[in-house]
């Protein structure tokens, strides 16, 4: 198990540090690797921890692909969960509206006729009234199926631009497919107090879109 401690705030003017990480990791653990696990009592633990920062989340990732998350600004009323998803695809950078050689220019090799392919990363992220442990209870298989009909099954092994409807129109950035995604999700993943928070995709390690209503 994994934990993300996130602060924000003014830096130090003469350090230029927010605040040293070697005393953001020692007061994590002298305040929280005692407790039976509770994300609830975990954030309320670090609240005060840091005078002159504020504490904005704490994320607990329970395996490499499922994170839960606290943030100050819902804490006591919801809490996240997170699962991430993987698919290959293929696409083309291409926009109608421009000429060959601007698209070129735009777009670089992405705009390779031929199109080309990455193997992507969609983290779905639900929010919801949190159990007493603190975390979102949510019917798991229910939720990987959704996603895996919705989007996997949609979207893997396909050329986005030619086999995907809704890119016909559409130039599949990272950016709409991130807002492609989160739509096709959102009206089935209301389920009583829980919803779809936001959908996050990486083309690579390095390029990614949080895509959110």
């Amino acid at each position: 198990m994994r934990m993300q401690v996130t602060l924000e705030g003014e830096p130090d003017r003469e350090s230029c540090y927010l605040r040293n990480i070697k005393e953001i990791d020692q007061v994590v653990r002298e305040r929280c690797l005692g407790l039976n696990f509770n994300l609830h009592e975990v954030f309320d633990c670090l609240r005060d921890a840091w005078p002159g920062a504020t504490l904005h989340s704490v994320t607990v990732c329970l395996t490499p692909f499922l994170c839960a998350t606290q943030l100050a600004s819902e804490f006591g009323m919801y809490t996240r969960l997170s699962q991430k998803f993987e698919f290959s695809a293929s696409h083309r950078l291409h926009s109608a509206s421009l000429s060959d050689e601007e698209n070129r220019k735009c777009f670089g090799k992405c705009n390779n006729p031929h199109g080309h392919g990455h193997n992507y990363e969609v983290q779905v992220t639900l929010t919801g009234t949190p159990a007493a442990s603190g975390l979102l209870v949510a019917d798991m298989p229910r939720f990987e199926r959704i996603v895996a009909e919705a989007v996997i099954d949609r979207f893997d092994h396909k050329h986005l631009n030619m086999e995907a409807p809704e890119f016909r129109d559409l130039i599949p950035s990272v950016e709409n497919i991130a807002r492609v995604i989160y739509r096709l999700l959102k009206p089935k993943l209301e389920a009583g107090a829980t919803r779809l928070a936001s959908v996050t995709v990486w083309e690579t390690p390095k390029t990614w879109c949080e895509y959110s209503e």
